[in-house]
């Protein structure tokens, strides 16, 4: 038998978004949820995943949408992939770190078959568009047979590939807040190719009075099980005058308050030591670039 073969499953194929919950209810946890498949389809092969179910969305209509409502904010659906970020004009304008983290992710191939949301779901700390999107702030939308639900996407990463949507909810929608006229925001990853996974990525939204930041969110990968906010460094720089001192002493803030570990990609002490040297990066490119 080929080593290439994925493991035996059921295709399950709703055509609609309730259909699907039902689907989801009645399995009871055994069905893994397919919308671009480029984690889906590796897991299952390499990893020996073995859902006794695969519920493939691309019958559902209306959930492939990325629209920026003013006065709202980004609705991105389901279905949406990566490449929509980089094809949308008002993304890269209002939403900067998300653009630039759409921009190196992966290869153009797996940018137009992966989605947003599952990349969300996947739960993974080298998520280059979940720690955009942590940095950013927003809600994933939840649709279960009690009806819906919206999760903070500060509370929505439990541990490393687990979140909070429950085993009949499907995650229909993901929105990330309006930016105001003051906000800036970056990403940064470093890894050696694109096709790679970070070792390491940081995210920043900060809200600009002039060279004063009156708030900050700071997201970064690949630092403990799950992405995490830097809430110490975060109270370092609000209400704060950005300077050199005060970019030293955020470096030095978040190389203490992570938790990296050895992998196949970096070692926990290169990690640590290049953490606060990134961050220092991406809050300059945040505002050098407005």
């Amino acid at each position: 038998m080929s080593s290439r073969v994925l493991p035996q499953f059921d295709l399950l194929t709703p055509q609609s978004i309730s259909e699907a919950v039902a689907m989801l209810a009645q399995y009871q946890g055994q069905v893994a949820v397919l919308a671009g498949g480029t984690d889906l389809l590796v897991w299952n092969y390499i990893r020996k995943l073995k859902p006794d179910y695969v519920l493939r969305l691309s019958n559902l209509d209306g959930l492939d949408y990325l629209n920026y409502v003013p006065g709202e904010g980004l609705r991105i659906g389901a279905r949406a992939k990566v490449a929509q970020l980089l094809e949308h004009p008002d993304v890269a304008e209002k939403f900067p770190a998300l653009h630039q983290a759409a921009s190196t992710f992966a290869t153009p191939q797996i940018r137009n078959m992966a989605t947003i949301v599952g990349n969300v779901l996947r739960a993974s700390p080298a998520g280059d568009c979940s720690c955009a999107i942590l940095a950013l702030g927003g809600q994933v939308l939840l649709q279960g047979p009690g009806g819906q639900r919206l999760v903070d996407i500060d509370d929505f990463w439990v541990a490393y590939g687990v979140t909070k949507r429950k085993y009949d909810e499907l995650a229909v929608e993901l929105r990330i807040p309006e930016p105001t006229s003051a906000t800036r925001s970056a990403f940064i990853r470093m890894t050696r190719v694109h096709e790679d996974l970070a070792k390491l990525n940081v995210a920043v939204r900060l809200e600009m009075s002039q060279d004063t930041c009156s708030q900050a969110r700071i997201s970064m990968g690949c630092v403990g099980p799950t992405l995490v906010r830097l809430k110490q460094t975060e109270k370092l720089l609000n209400g704060k005058k950005i300077t050199d001192e005060l970019l030293q002493q955020l470096a030095a803030s978040a190389q203490d308050e992570i938790t990296p570990i050895d992998d196949q990609r970096s070692t926990a002490d290169y990690r640590r030591q290049v953490a606060g040297v990134i961050l220092r990066r991406v809050i300059e490119q945040a505002i050098e670039t407005h």
